[in-house]
């Protein structure tokens, strides 16, 4: 695989000496992506008529409301309130996993969590 990746950096080197690979009307400017850059060609209108409707995949729906959590957790000042947050993160952060039947990595990690009283709870 290294083989491929020198010849194709080779040739874009080559392309940009050349200055094939120069845009005036783009140069120093950041790139615009829209939404749907990177969503298959077949699915962007279903894609666009379910983000004009409201609608998030429920994996999208599911990492807003682990986002929510974990900012109201931050923000709780009470131990059962407390604990009764990071749990329900815990088992968002689960379900979200268990819906990609992959390991618990990065940033999904569930959150560990000491109470008032010293004791550390990991997992609920």
């Amino acid at each position: 695989m290294d083989f491929l990746v020198r010849i194709a950096e080779n040739r874009i080197q080559a392309a940009l000496e050349r200055g094939e690979l120069r845009s005036p009307a783009l140069e120093g400017k950041p790139l615009r992506f829209d939404s749907h850059t990177f969503v298959p060609d077949d699915l962007r209108l279903a894609y666009k008529l379910l983000k004009d409707a409201g609608f998030l995949p429920p994996e999208m729906e599911l990492r807003k409301e682990i986002v929510t959590l974990r900012e109201l957790l931050a923000a709780a000042t009470d131990g059962e309130e407390r604990l009764h947050l990071a749990r329900e993160v815990n088992r968002r952060v689960l379900r979200l996993n268990l819906m990609f039947k992959r390991a618990i990595r990065g940033e999904e990690v569930q959150v560990a969590f000491r109470s008032s009283m010293g004791t550390k709870s990991r997992f609920s």
